[in-house]
C-alpha cells in the first residue's frame, strides 16, 4: 500500500489491514502510535527499559489481535490504547530484578491495601468516563492515555484548540460530579 494512501486511513482503517496482514497498514499504526504508548508505558511503569517491552508487546498483541477488532463497538484510538494498558499491566505484574545492593530508603512501592484501593480507584474512574459522551471521551484519553498536549489533540481530532479546552473543561466537571457520587471526590 502506498505511504500517501496508509496515512490517510483512520486507525480503524489501520487496524483492520493489519488484521489482514497489511504490514504497511501495521506500521503506520507503530510510527502514529509508538511514541504516545511509551509515553504512557514510562509514566505508569517509571522504567525506560520496562517501557520499551510494553510497546514491543503492545505492537506484537496488535499484530495478533488486530482480527478482533470490531469498527461497530467504537473508533481504534481506544482499542490500541485498551491492548496497550494490559501490556503495560503485563509489564508492571512481570518480575522485578531488584538492585544488586538493597537501598537505604524504604520501598516506593505500594503495599497491598494501598494497591487494592488504587486498583479500586482506577476501577471507578474508568466507569465515570464510560459516562462521559464520544466527544468529551475522546479529548481525555488523548490527554492523559496518549499524553498529547490540547494543541496535539486538537490537531489529531481536527477541531479547534478551544474546542479541545472546553471539551476538556467540561469532561473534567462531570468527571468530578461522577465521582463525587460515587464518594471519590
Amino acid at each position: 500500500m502506498p505511504a500517501v494512501v496508509a496515512n490517510d486511513l483512520t486507525d480503524g482503517e489501520l487496524i483492520r489491514r493489519t488484521g489482514d496482514g497489511d504490514r504497511g497498514a501495521f506500521e503506520v499504526l507503530y510510527r502514529r502510535y509508538s511514541r504516545p504508548v511509551f509515553g504512557l508505558a514510562l509514566r505508569r511503569l517509571g522504567d525506560r527499559g520496562r517501557a520499551e517491552d510494553a510497546v514491543q508487546e503492545t505492537f506484537a498483541s496488535i499484530w495478533r489481535a488486530a482480527r478482533s477488532y470490531r469498527p461497530e463497538r467504537g473508533p481504534g484510538a481506544p482499542w490500541l490504547y485498551a491492548v496497550a494498558r494490559n501490556a503495560i499491566i503485563d509489564r508492571s505484574r512481570a518480575r522485578y530484578e531488584p538492585p544488586a545492593e538493597a537501598p537505604d530508603e524504604a520501598s516506593p512501592e505500594l503495599g497491598p491495601p494501598e494497591r487494592i484501593e488504587a486498583g479500586w480507584t482506577a476501577w471507578r474512574v474508568h466507569r465515570a468516563l464510560e459516562e462521559l459522551s464520544p466527544n468529551e471521551r475522546a479529548v481525555i484519553e488523548l490527554a492523559y492515555w496518549s499524553g498529547l498536549s490540547q494543541s496535539e489533540v486538537a490537531e489529531y481530532l481536527g477541531i479547534p484548540l478551544g474546542t479541545v479546552k472546553t471539551r476538556t473543561r467540561a469532561a473534567l466537571a462531570h468527571l468530578a460530579d461522577q465521582l463525587e457520587k460515587e464518594g471519590l471526590g
